[in-house]
């Protein structure tokens, strides 16, 4: 058994039950709707479909990271156990969690000098830094130490890529995704923006695409262009949404045509957290898939 555990931020975006079947701990983000607090639990508060029909019907969300104290407090039960920890955090590129993460693990180990916590920042979000994690748990059950796998991750984490669009900018739009004028134009084309997680972990559009059919296409094409081995690509593929089986289930569908190796087995679909879903709103779609190209 590994002498340290794996933790995680709850943006990476697996059910509860992916995360207790991988044995990682988690920290739960928080959201607001219409100014009460919740936690990013995993939707067991507030289920998904609950949360994304409030924000259809116009409430108004927002989000808030895991506070340095928070952090000292989820670390210091497995310090105090004898365990080190390894903890990945959000990507740095859209959130600050990593700082207070790093600053908290820093306390951590005042506090237990005979422990270390490490923090690696996955330059991930959603589901593709949940298979992330998924990965970070299956080497560590292959006996990885603490030190191999926190080096596996900074070595490997940018060969993980993103690709998302958006089938309603408004929520892009307030998140200074999409300006003003790009929303309005866009909406009367029925522009659907495809954009990818960078190699510094930052949201990028990339490609204006009108229509969703098209997106859909053109986003299944960015991963025939770069998942490891073209369309004979045999790795895991997970996928999320918010709020809308039917398109994520057409990206499925569409990726199964293209790549005949994929067989049910290998794909993971979850739904967008209310962390990253507070940004995003519903009517969004990512795939993540490994790469031998760096993003």
């Amino acid at each position: 058994m590994a002498d340290y555990v794996i933790t995680s931020c709850s943006t990476a975006d697996l059910s509860r039950e992916h995360f207790e079947r991988i044995g990682i701990e988690i920290v739960y983000f928080h959201y607001f709707l219409d100014g009460v607090e919740y936690q990013d639990d995993l939707g067991q508060t507030r289920s998904y479909e609950d949360f994304y029909s409030a924000m259809k019907n116009g409430s108004d969300t927002s989000s808030a990271q895991v506070s340095v104290g928070e952090y000292l407090e989820f670390f210091r039960p497995f310090l105090m156990s004898g365990k080190d920890v390894l903890h990945v955090t959000l990507s740095s590129g859209i959130s600050g969690t990593y700082n207070s993460a790093v600053t908290a693990a820093s306390m951590a180990e005042e506090e237990f000098p005979e422990r270390r916590v490490i923090v690696v920042d996955s330059q991930a979000a959603s589901s593709g830094f949940g298979m992330l994690i998924d990965k970070a748990a299956e080497l560590r059950d292959a006996g990885y130490s603490l030190d191999e796998l926190h080096d596996w991750l900074e070595s490997n984490k940018h060969y993980l890529h993103h690709w998302f669009f958006t089938t309603d900018l408004k929520w892009f739009i307030k998140g200074g995704r999409v300006s003003k004028v790009t929303g309005v134009v866009g909406g009367l084309l029925s522009i659907c923006p495809l954009l990818h997680v960078s190699y510094d972990g930052k949201l990028e559009p990339v490609y204006n695409v009108r229509t969703k059919r098209r997106v859909i296409e053109k986003m299944v094409d960015m991963m025939a262009e770069n998942a490891r081995g073209g369309t004979d690509y045999d790795d895991k593929c997970y996928l999320c949404h918010s709020a809308c089986l039917d398109d994520v289930m057409a990206v499925v569908k569409l990726i199964k045509e293209r790549f005949p190796k994929l067989t049910d087995d290998k794909f993971c679909i979850n739904s967008i957290g209310t962390t990253i879903g507070s940004h995003t709103g519903p009517g969004t779609v990512a795939v993540f898939f490994w790469s031998d190209k760096e993003r």
